[in-house]
């Protein structure tokens, strides 16, 4: 009998606590929280805990799979690897490079999503490489560079629980991110002013000094209702904007237009209260703005987040301990993924594709580069799979027939497509579709890092070998290169002896990852970015002298309606979220008994009032129609939602809100509009005819 116990990081959100996998032959048999780790101190969420409870499922994949028909059959590795290089390069010669998209994926590692991006660039030749920082985060990523330089959390973790004041918005933060919520929690304790932004009554507003009640979508209103009162009054940091930033003539002409009166009108926050909200934040010794996909979701995300930053800089609440603009990235490596380049428009660590002194540099190193301009995103090549302009995807470890806006639509496309393989450790809704289904590792049966919220970059710790047949992700898309053809550049192979050399190329790539590496993690426990050297202890802080890109640039915006309101026919806003008890598409938590068990189904939540109006009964199935499509759920009905607005959270296939929200896009990051749209409630009848709801699932009204 062989019983240890392997430090590791979380597999679930941003967060990186570390954790303990009890291993006993060979198999992971629990979980327990890592005492020495400086972020979770020994704490862990009711996901944490159960983070190893899905590794050894009965549904995990372990073997290649070929489609026929409309089943699959086992084959072996080398059957499978053939046909997908086979199928790649087809495509390649007869359609082009541009031809085929390349997923990677916010649950792999860093070491993996380099490869999937190199595979990409240096070996197909295309920019196509994207993942669902597309669907999060992307609003992000684009408006903190556009004002700061930078497109990452701005301070520590740790450090929250120091700030004397902490504006939240659009995170319900103790569910989606429940270490954070508790440092948010001690820090409130400790006498801090709580601010919480949110349609909804969560649990943390339930503490909060000030409970703004916004209506969705109109966050830009109240972001410049409060620089209204704050320069209205004096209360603005003027020798921080006068030696940090630029362009502040013309956020005040913006803001002007939006004093707390008219503010109310838009968004029906009492104008007194943004007022007093806003004092709070200016005169607070630090204040920290902490925020989540509630903000980026939007046709408006890049908006939102630019205004918070504008908020920021134009009180000087930023560049210190405990103050700062932090966006608490989804999964466990979103951040990671995006450093290393798995998006389109940039190399890693954020090195323009259109820059062709960087393209350069690419094509020397790996002997081979794709031409100097953006590709396409994940939305975008859904979208471009069904018109036949994709012939191809290669998906790693996503799911977008859950996570995807308009489902009906996705589904139409991955129908249509020519060739699919899906690379995952479950049959998702997605590899249902595939043409070839390629068995991964999970987080317990690999090696490598990943990075945190707070840029951390951590090691992840193989605790068992690779189930059945199933490899590590990093290995399958090496033999895919191998099998393709790699470059001749010193850089352009495809032949690591681990992750740890994986990392190293990384490093000699990427300047902020230039002094991380496998050996320094091991002794230091972590490192954030930027590390340019190998001396270089890291950096907790941005922006702490100057901005990134020397000085912060306020981007001034006016408030935009989302993309689809309310009508007669539609009276209700729909939006969407997470519980503390899954996540993402379920694939994992859905598999984990006691997480099921907690919320096995999905619902929508009902304000009482509506509840009454409509004759809904507690828990009682009803359906919610969209002008694309409609589901069927059971009613929860509660104050937590306001009335005319309704909750859902989008775990849950057989309920999948997606089904009913807008593929609408933000126009710079591209991200959908998945916290508004507009649907009506339908009482379900004992006895409906088949063809009614045939009808109702399927289309648009």
């Amino acid at each position: 009998m062989e019983y240890r116990n392997v430090p590791t990081i979380c597999t679930y959100c941003g967060t990186g606590c570390g954790l303990l996998l009890e291993v006993l032959d060979g198999q992971v048999v629990g979980t327990y929280p890592d005492y020495a780790h400086p972020v979770s101190e020994g704490h862990l969420c009711i996901k944490g805990w159960n983070a190893g409870a899905f590794v050894h499922h009965p549904d995990r994949l372990t073997k290649p799979l070929f489609r026929k028909g409309n089943d699959f059959v086992e084959v072996s590795w080398d059957e499978a690897l053939e046909r997908v290089a086979g199928e790649l390069k087809r495509i390649r010669d007869q359609y082009g490079p541009d031809a085929i998209g390349l997923f990677g994926s916010a649950k792999a590692t860093n070491e993996a999503n380099y490869l999937m991006q190199k595979l990409a660039r240096a070996v197909i030749g295309t920019n196509n490489i994207d993942h669902c920082a597309r669907l999060c985060h992307a609003p992000s990523v684009a408006g903190l560079a556009m004002t700061f330089g930078s497109g990452a959390m701005t301070n520590s973790i740790p450090e929250l629980e120091n700030s004397r004041c902490i504006l939240v918005t659009g995170s319900n933060t103790t569910e989606g991110h429940p270490i954070i919520g508790a440092r948010i929690m001690r820090a409130k304790e400790r006498g801090a002013t709580l601010i919480v932004v949110d349609p909804r009554d969560i649990q943390l507003a339930r503490f909060a000094d000030f409970h703004l009640r916004q209506r969705p979508g109109t966050d830009v209103a109240w972001i410049n209702g409060m620089i209204h009162v704050i320069l209205r009054e004096g209360l603005e940091n003027k020798e921080f904007i006068a030696t940090r930033t630029e362009n502040f003539d013309a956020l005040w002409e913006v803001v002007k237009e939006y004093p707390p009166e008219r503010v109310e009108q838009i968004t029906g926050i009492p104008a007194d209260q943004l007022a007093a909200a806003a004092r709070a934040y200016a005169r607070a010794e630090s204040a920290a703005i902490v925020y989540a996909m509630g903000i980026t979701q939007h046709t408006t995300g890049t908006d939102n987040v630019v205004s918070l930053a504008n908020l920021a800089m134009v009180t000087g609440q930023i560049g210190r301990p405990s103050t700062g603009v932090n966006p608490l990235r989804g999964q466990n490596n979103v951040q990671g993924a995006c450093d290393v380049g798995a998006l389109p428009n940039v190399y890693p660590g954020y090195q323009s594709v259109t820059d062709e002194k960087v393209r350069q540099k690419f094509l020397e190193a790996w002997g081979a580069a794709p031409p100097a301009r953006a590709g396409f995103t994940v939305t975008e090549m859904v979208d471009l799979a069904g018109v036949g302009a994709i012939r191809a995807l290669y998906i790693m470890g996503e799911n977008p027939l859950l996570s995807d806006p308009n489902i009906h639509h996705a589904r139409e496309a991955l129908e249509r497509i020519e060739f699919l393989v899906v690379q995952d450790i479950f049959l998702s809704e997605t590899a249902q579709f595939a043409h070839v289904v390629l068995p991964a590792a999970s987080f317990a049966e690999t090696s490598g890092t990943f990075t945190a919220t707070d840029r951390r970059v951590q090691l992840v710790r193989q605790a068992i070998p690779p189930i059945g047949e199933s490899r590590e992700d990093w290995q399958i898309i090496c033999e895919i290169a191998r099998r393709l053809g790699t470059p001749a550049g010193p850089y352009g192979k495809f032949d690591y002896a681990g992750t740890a050399e994986i990392m190293d190329e990384i490093a000699a790539l990427t300047p902020i990852y230039g002094g991380i590496s496998h050996r320094r993690l091991e002794e230091l426990g972590f490192l954030q970015w930027p590390c340019r050297t190998p001396d270089d202890p890291g950096t907790p802080i941005l922006h702490t002298e100057q901005f990134t890109r020397g000085l912060g640039r306020f981007q001034p915006v006016h408030y935009r309606d989302p993309a689809e309101l309310t009508d007669k026919e539609y009276p209700f806003i729909l939006t969407t979220g997470r519980v503390m008890f899954h996540w993402h598409t379920g694939t994992m938590t859905r598999r984990s008994p006691k997480l099921h068990k907690e919320v096995p189904e999905g619902y929508v939540e009902i304000n009482p009032l509506d509840a009454e109006r409509l004759q809904i009964g507690k828990s009682e199935r009803i359906r919610l129609v969209s002008r694309r499509g409609a589901v069927e759920t059971k009613a929860w009905i509660t104050r937590r939602v306001a009335p005319g607005v309704v909750f859902m959270p989008f775990h849950f296939a057989e309920a999948a809100a997606n089904v009913l929200t807008n593929a609408a896009l933000d126009p710079v990051a591209k991200i959908p509009e998945y916290k508004v749209c507009a649907v009506r409630i339908e009482k379900i009848t004992e006895v409906e005819r088949p063809e009614k709801l045939v009808a109702a699932r399927a289309g648009a009204s």
